[in-house]
C-alpha cells in the first residue's frame, strides 16, 4: 500500500536583530533545509531584513472613512472593502492566505514577541478578513490552517514551569496562543521552546535544531492544543456552568 505524501506550506515569521550569527536564525536555516527538503514548500518574513514598519498608523490607508478620528480596526475593513491596502500589507497576506502552517519565530522578549512582530500582527490580521463581522475562534478567518510558535529563552526550563521562578510558559504564551492565533481560527500547535541556548552548549543546540525541524515535519499530524469555542460560553459570554474549564486562561474558584 503506497504510503500518503503531505506536502505542506510554511509560511515562517522570523523575528531576530542578529540576521546571520544566532541562534534562531540556525535553527530557522536547519528547519527550512529540512522542510524543502523533503517537497514541503516555505515562505519567510524575516522581518528585521524588510526593514518591516511595525507602527499601525493612518499611513496604512490610501483613503479613509473616518478622516476626523483615526478607527484603525475599522479603516482596515474599508480598505479591505475598496482595494486601497498598503503594498507591504497586501504583500503578507498574501503569504498569510497561501500557507498551510504559520509559524511565528522569535525570542522571548518580555514575556512576549519582539515589537516588531507585533506590529506584523497589528498591521496584517485585518479586520474583516482575519476577523470581524462574526468571524472568532472556530469561525476566524484562518480556520483551515495551523499555526505555531517557536521561540528561546535565557532561562532554563525550570524556570518556566508551573511551580518555577517565572511561571509556567503556556500562561506567557496565552496571549499569543489563545488572542491571536485561535482567535483568529487556526489550529494551534504546542509551541517548541529552545530552553537557554547561549547557556546550554553546542551539542544541545543542536539537538534543539533537529527538534525543531522534526516538529515542522510533523505538523500535520501534530495534535492541536485544546482552546475553548463560543458553544461553551452563554449569552453573557460567561462560561457555561455544565462546561468544564481545560486552558491555562479559564478557570473557576
Amino acid at each position: 500500500m503506497r504510503r500518503e505524501v503531505y506536502k505542506m506550506k510554511y509560511l515562517i515569521v522570523f523575528a531576530h536583530p542578529e540576521n546571520e550569527h544566532s541562534f534562531q536564525r540556525s535553527l530557522l536555516d536547519h528547519a527550512v533545509a529540512q522542510l524543502l527538503a523533503a517537497g514541503h514548500e516555505v515562505k519567510i518574513s524575516d522581518l528585521y531584513a524588510m526593514n518591516f514598519e511595525p507602527v499601525a498608523s493612518k499611513n496604512d490607508f490610501k483613503t479613509r472613512r473616518f478622516p476626523e478620528r483615526l478607527q484603525y480596526d475599522r479603516e482596515q475593513k474599508h480598505s479591505v472593502q475598496n482595494g486601497e491596502l498598503s503594498a507591504d500589507i497586501t504583500a503578507e497576506l498574501d503569504k498569510l492566505f497561501w500557507c498551510d502552517v504559520l509559524v511565528m519565530q522569535f525570542p522571548l522578549y518580555w514575556f512576549s514577541m519582539p515589537a516588531i512582530m507585533k506590529g506584523w500582527v497589528d498591521r496584517v490580521f485585518l479586520n474583516s478578513l482575519v476577523y470581524g463581522a462574526g468571524m472568532r475562534f472556530e469561525t476566524g478567518g484562518l480556520k483551515g490552517k495551523h499555526a505555531m510558535v517557536c521561540t528561546s529563552t535565557g532561562g532554563f526550563d525550570t524556570m518556566f514551569s508551573p511551580d518555577g521562578l517565572l511561571g509556567d510558559m503556556n500562561v506567557a504564551l496565552w496571549h499569543i496562543h489563545h488572542g491571536m492565533l485561535h482567535y483568529t481560527g487556526f489550529d494551534v500547535l504546542p509551541p517548541f521552546v529552545a530552553w537557554a541556548p547561549v547557556r546550554v552548549g553546542d551539542e544541545k543546540c543542536g539537538e534543539y535544531r533537529d527538534t525543531y525541524a522534526k516538529r515542522l515535519l510533523e505538523s500535520h499530524t501534530t495534535q492541536p492544543m485544546q482552546f475553548h469555542d463560543t458553544a461553551d460560553f452563554g449569552k453573557d459570554f460567561k462560561m457555561s456552568a455544565s462546561v468544564t474549564p481545560r486552558t491555562v486562561g479559564h478557570w473557576r474558584d
